[in-house]
Parts: C-alpha cells; sequence; structure tokens
C-alpha cells in the first residue's frame, strides 16, 4: 500500500505533462469542452504515450432570452 499514492501522482504527473505538449493551457478558453478534454488527458496519464488521444466535446444549454 506504500507505493499507491506515489504512483497515484507520477501518474497524474505525467497526464498533465501530455496535457502541456498538447498545448492545453496555452490555448484554454474556458469551454466546457476544453475543462473536460484537460481533465480527461490527466486521468489518463501515460495512455497518452500509447497512442491515446481523448478528446470531450459538451455542449451548454444557453439561457433563454
Amino acid at each position: 500500500m506504500r507505493a499507491g499514492p506515489p504512483l497515484i501522482v507520477a501518474w497524474l504527473v505525467i497526464g498533465g505533462l501530455a496535457a502541456g505538449q498538447r498545448h492545453y493551457y496555452s490555448h484554454f478558453d474556458a469551454s466546457c469542452g476544453r475543462f473536460a478534454t484537460i481533465g480527461v488527458t490527466i486521468i489518463s496519464g501515460p495512455l497518452n504515450y500509447a497512442g491515446l488521444n481523448p478528446w470531450v466535446a459538451c455542449k451548454v444549454p444557453q439561457p433563454s432570452r
């Protein structure tokens, strides 16, 4: 159980690096889809380097006029 937390941290750091290499942080427009794509990329961690390219599209209802 002692190896668990460091492995999780390493997994998330690798995912964060993958998101950075894809320039997700520099082109952040605070949209639902961009935020979700960054989160999924970080969570998927090293799988990004195995060919996984997570992408999320979401539509938020617009307020009525």
